[in-house]
């Protein structure tokens, strides 16, 4: 379905449409905005959108009302809330329409483009993937996934600890494994994916030997972390989501790591570091595999010294 997903922001303020389309047309996605639901509508029947991300408090045409209208006539759209007023009750009544995720007001463009990241997985249905799981799936992790499931049917609670157990049998939690708990706990599939996306210790990709996760929320992009979400990326050659090509680590980005205190911050596997600099990350990562994070680096700074020669 999708070559270049487009995109429509829906909102009431002409500035959360015109912010996101800066920060989402650098990534390269095609975006549109809509200043309210009768306009997105309007649009929606006119073009084909992939994704449409939208606020709940707008005049005339709320969002709910838009999310609404979207399922029953374009039910294969991907719909994500952008609110600053998620209250229990609208998450709650949007996630059984079937929301993919939603990102709360004022928004970094870090967290913007994750949860974009994550939705447009979503909404693709990674097939291909998805066909791999099942042909690798052994019988017997299979089996001990549907015993889970069957041990916690009937708790109440019971979705945050089979998630838990499933990432440790499998490994992760691919969309057909939430599509297994959903069907088993008989719970909707967007709630799953939403506990999944929302939770730092849930991934859906597989990780590496050591995952590392650095703090996107608010305080931590004030005091720099996108420096050292930079220095990462381009020594360890990979993109937030990824893991290097020797599956050693994994860089995984998350709103909020609940130690706002020690701001900027990164998580290595189960340990904390705080005050994080580009260059202190690259010395805590190099503890861990220093042989490829020096090879790594000498790499980067070759590259950089051919490009100013």
């Amino acid at each position: 379905m999708l070559g270049e997903p487009k995109i429509l922001v829906v909102d009431d303020e002409l500035v959360v449409i015109k912010s996101a389309e800066r920060v989402l047309k650098s990534e390269g996605y095609q975006v549109e905005g809509a200043l309210g639901g009768r306009e997105a509508i309007m649009k929606l029947g006119q073009d084909n959108f992939d994704l449409v991300f939208t606020d709940l408090k707008m005049p005339e045409v709320d969002g709910i009302t838009l999310i609404r209208w979207i399922k029953k006539t374009k039910p294969s759209v991907g719909i994500v809330i952008i609110t600053g007023y998620p209250s229990q009750d609208t998450i709650k009544e949007a996630l059984e329409l079937g929301i993919i995720d939603y990102v709360p007001k004022p928004f970094t463009p870090s967290v913007l483009l994750d949860v974009t990241e994550r939705a447009v997985e979503w909404i693709k249905g990674k097939a291909p993937e998805e066909k791999k799981v099942q042909e690798e799936f052994p019988p017997a992790m299979e089996a001990e996934l549907e015993r889970v499931i069957r041990e916690f049917r009937q708790k109440p609670g019971s979705l945050i600890p089979v998630l838990q157990r499933a990432q440790e049998i499998v490994g992760y939690l691919p969309p057909i494994v939430q599509k297994k708990i959903s069907q088993g706990l008989n719970i909707p599939v967007a709630e799953v994916h939403s506990v999944v996306s929302f939770y730092s210790f849930f991934t859906m990709k597989p990780r590496g030997d050591h995952n590392i996760r650095v703090c996107l929320g608010t305080a931590c992009y004030v005091k720099g972390i996108e420096g050292v979400v930079s220095k990462i990326r381009d020594t360890l050659k990979i993109d937030v989501g990824e893991t290097t090509e020797n599956r050693k680590f994994s860089l995984e980005g998350v709103r909020c790591l609940g130690a706002c205190g020690l701001a900027p911050v990164m998580v290595i596997d189960q340990e904390t570091f705080g005050a994080m600099t580009p260059k202190k990350a690259l010395e805590i990562i190099g503890r861990y595999d220093a042989a490829y994070v020096s090879s790594a680096s000498a790499e980067q700074a070759g590259e950089l010294a051919e490009k100013e020669g």
